[in-house]
């Protein structure tokens, strides 16, 4: 009943549940469109053998008998983990487990058969059954508390929807009103012409690259919704191309780049372990974040990639980087969270936050979802959604069950604003470096402030360390007004 008997049987489930994520990566990559019934019984099978590893009666005696005391800091900060994922994974049945694993395969396929096809209702019975067994499992989860908080938990452990609630209440006002100070400006002149999807892939390569992605322990694939997936010494990204809009293409990958840059730079000595990974997705989102808007977006960086635009495409529209860095920027109406600006990111992410809140609560039916959207979309954006892809199909959150992740964007958003105050201070030449197209002394500090402690410290203590200060939402918002207001002439 040793703590190193504990560890070994914790990397086993760790490895495990690699390949779980390496079954589902496959799925959205080059998994044939016939195989999904059969994926959906494989994910099954590994949720099931997961499922009675985290809750192995060995964990209960090895946790009863270890003397936390006894350890060291690292030692400490993996019982926390154990501790935390036992506690939940013992009230979780294991039937509703495999059940749920089954039904998000299953649900995946439907969601992405009735976004191509413009069908809400093809996909609201599976959508219905995963918010049925979502109630489920908060319930057993909470142990009476709040069922949402309890699901929030597997993505930000220690937030509170309340406590999201009252600082998103804080950006709202100060957004809406810098939303509309620069739509009522003219637009900058945006991109002219076609883009090659091939040489589009080939520039987010070397995007990826530049900001730090090593590739020998990564690859970039093209998926419908991008993504990242795995850690330590094997961890992927997805990205996406139009010929017509080959920023989506560039900015996904970043914004992914920062994900898989985070779950690389952990300390290998944590390599699975429970902390060996991000702590939470706020912080988590933090890295994406970052990556895209304060770096990626930059007046520095822009300039730098406006020159490998032009080699890779000749003639794109706009003349020097100033007009680039404009066009990078630009707000515009739209009905994509992936494709939204940084001032209007976050209205999207609090539409999908209050909205799976109240489909958890029972306060909206499955059946009403789509009315229920649009009538928000229309009252915070001012225009209509024209097609179920571009409202309530077009992310893959709810199909795969995640409900509780989607206000760790906005969180990661805020948490990123701290922490570019931060590395400005730490890295104050980060500008000209960037403008050489040199990404290591900010991604270097973000992954020795912020990557390389995994899961050691909890989701704010990792923040507040690395700023200095306990994170707060005014650090963005001051970001956000001097940036656009410049760019807007406010």
């Amino acid at each position: 009943m040793s703590f190193d008997d504990l560890m070994a049987h914790e990397r086993q489930t760790q490895a495990l549940a690699q390949v779980a994520g390496r079954l589902g990566w496959d799925q959205e990559t080059v998994m044939p469109r016939g195989a999904g019934n059969q994926r959906a019984e494989e994910m099954g099978a590994v949720a099931a053998i997961l499922h009675a590893r985290r809750t192995d009666p060995r964990l209960g005696e090895w946790l009863a008998a270890i003397d936390d005391a006894a350890l060291d800091p690292v030692g400490k900060a993996q019982m926390r983990h154990i501790r935390r994922d036992y506690a939940r994974a013992t009230r979780l049945p294991a039937d509703l487990a495999a059940e749920i694993a089954r039904t998000r395969s299953l649900a995946h396929q439907r969601w992405a058969e009735a976004r191509a096809a413009e069908d809400v209702a093809h996909f609201l019975p599976m959508l219905e059954k995963m918010v049925d067994l979502k109630r489920q499992e908060g319930a057993a989860l909470a142990d009476g508390g709040d069922v949402y908080d309890a699901l929030l938990q597997d993505y930000e452990p220690g937030a509170t929807a309340a406590g999201l609630e009252a600082m998103f209440g804080a950006l709202r006002p100060r957004l809406v009103a810098l939303r509309a100070a620069c739509l009522d400006r003219p637009a900058p002149k945006g991109l002219e012409g076609r883009f090659d999807e091939a040489a589009q892939m080939r520039l987010a390569r070397m995007l990826a690259k530049t900001f730090g992605y090593d590739m020998a322990r990564g690859r970039v694939d093209k998926a419908v919704h991008p993504f990242s997936s795995g850690s330590g010494d094997d961890v992927r990204i997805t990205t996406r191309t139009n010929p017509e809009d080959p920023f989506n293409c560039f900015y996904s990958t970043i914004h992914e780049v920062g994900h898989a840059s985070y779950e690389q730079g952990i300390d290998p000595a944590y390599a699975m372990t429970p902390l060996g990974q991000g702590v939470s997705m706020g912080v988590h989102e933090s890295q994406s974040r970052i990556y895209e808007n304060q770096l990626g977006r930059s007046r520095a960086f822009t300039g730098w990639l406006f020159e490998r635009m032009r080699e890779a495409f000749g003639d794109i529209g706009v003349t020097d980087a100033d007009a680039f860095y404009a066009a990078v920027n630009t707000l515009q109406p739209g009905h994509i969270r992936t494709e939204a600006d940084e001032v209007q990111y976050n209205l999207h992410v609090l539409l999908r936050f209050d909205l799976e809140r109240d489909l958890i609560a029972g306060r909206l039916d499955v059946s009403n979802l789509e009315e229920a959207w649009n009538s928000r979309f229309a009252a915070d954006f001012g225009y209509a959604v024209d097609k179920p892809s571009n409202g309530c199909l077009q992310d893959v959150h709810w199909s795969e069950g995640l409900f509780g992740y989607f206000p760790t964007y906005t969180l990661g958003n805020v948490y990123a604003g701290c922490l570019m105050k931060a590395l400005t201070r730490a890295v104050p030449d980060w500008e000209a470096q960037l403008a050489a197209g040199d990404l290591a002394g900010a991604t270097g500090w973000l992954r020795a402030a912020v990557q390389r402690h995994g899961g050691l410290m909890e989701p704010r203590e990792v923040i507040a360390q690395a700023c200095g200060e306990e994170p707060s939402e005014a650090p963005l918002l001051e970001y956000l007004e001097q940036k656009f207001g410049a760019l807007y002439g406010l």
